[in-house]
């Protein structure tokens, strides 16, 4: 989220930074790049197959500023940082290994000498790991509009995802920032949850069809700009003011924002990426179970999978840490098979 990443991170690394596990001096089976619920997931599938695993943590998870997760059954209501907590805490359990950091650079290193794949993980402060295999799960940065006072709100008053935040907002009164096509299905979502919703077009397309089917549903349209959100006392959002000086009082500000990938430090990877359509986003491009066009790195989570809750983020961790071990142990097997023929001849001769 534009603004805020640093303050996230600063609250992260120092709630956290004791925790930090040692980085590896030998090449490991697997490094996972992010630590949020699809990394956990997949380092946790890979250390439960006996892999040696470390997860790289920059430990600046996307729902940070919210109090709590939802939709993701027996969890639900779950703080953000207690699933993280219990997940580092289960994949350190299996012989898993969680380092904070950041990662400046990644890339493909030379091959070990039975062609097996090798991959250089640098982090900013200077320390090195080599691994066989990478998942990438870095999640997203979401980018909201320029609307002064909006991002101290952001995961509380602001919200983005009806199923994330919605019955938290129910009932009360929702104003919808249009940041493009997107925004309209957006705005149906959400007059599920409140009869009481305003749609604020900001400059952005509504023709006469979809105003008739907002007036049926009792949506208010606003075609005046917002010049800015207005807090409340109770440092909650009050409203939102407009361009003519007219107040607009709204308790929930719904934006749908632009998805980007989080690719920092990534570049060496050369992973192909891809705009989504309508500008919501770019994420990376990734097959089945996350596989890239690039051998031996695959990505899950919201980084390829930009609306993915946390439920669907750690289902694609854990199904690209099961074929990330399945690609290891046929290498395994072609270096014994390779061994096991050499010696054979050796033998013969």
């Amino acid at each position: 989220m534009t603004g805020t990443d640093s303050a996230h991170a600063a609250s992260a690394h120092a709630a956290f930074a004791y925790a930090s596990d040692a980085l590896p001096q030998t090449t490991v089976d697997a490094v996972v790049i992010g630590g949020g619920a699809a990394g956990l997931n997949g380092a946790l599938m890979l250390a439960r197959s006996r892999r040696s695993v470390v997860v790289i943590d920059g430990g600046t998870p996307r729902n940070a500023p919210a109090e709590a997760m939802h939709g993701f059954i027996a969890l639900d209501g779950t703080p953000p940082a207690e699933l993280l907590r219990q997940g580092r805490e289960q994949v350190r359990h299996y012989g898993g290994r969680v380092v904070f950091g950041e990662v400046a650079a990644a890339a493909p290193a030379a091959p070990a000498a039975g062609g097996d794949l090798r991959f250089t993980v640098a982090l900013a402060d200077g320390r090195t790991v080599t691994a066989r295999r990478v998942l990438v799960a870095t999640g997203l940065r979401d980018e909201l509009p320029d609307v002064p006072g909006l991002a101290e709100h952001w995961g509380r008053g602001v919200v983005h995802c009806p199923y994330c935040h919605g019955w938290e907002v129910r009932d009360e009164p929702v104003g919808v920032l249009a940041t493009g096509p997107a925004s309209l299905h957006h705005a149906l979502l959400f007059r599920q949850l409140t009869d009481d919703l305003t749609y604020f077009t900001r400059g952005t397309e509504l023709d006469g069809d979809t105003r008739a089917r907002f007036a049926a549903r009792g949506v208010r349209v606003v075609d005046v700009p917002v010049r800015d959100v207005v807090t409340g006392e109770d440092g909650g959002i009050a409203g939102v003011r407009l361009a003519d000086g007219r107040f607009v009082a709204r308790r929930v500000l719904a934006v749908a924002t632009r998805m980007q990938a989080r690719t920092e430090g990534l570049e060496g990877l050369e992973l192909p990426m891809e705009d989504l359509p309508d500008d919501m986003g770019r994420r990376f491009s990734a097959g089945p179970a996350g596989a890239t066009e690039v051998p031996g790195v695959w990505v899950a989570g919201n980084a390829t999978d930009l609306t993915a809750q946390v439920g669907a983020a750690a289902a694609a961790g854990a199904l690209a840490g099961a074929h990330i071990n399945a690609a290891l142990a046929t290498a395994d097997t072609d270096a014994a098979f390779a061994d096991f023929a050499a010696a054979r001849v050796d033998t013969a001769a």
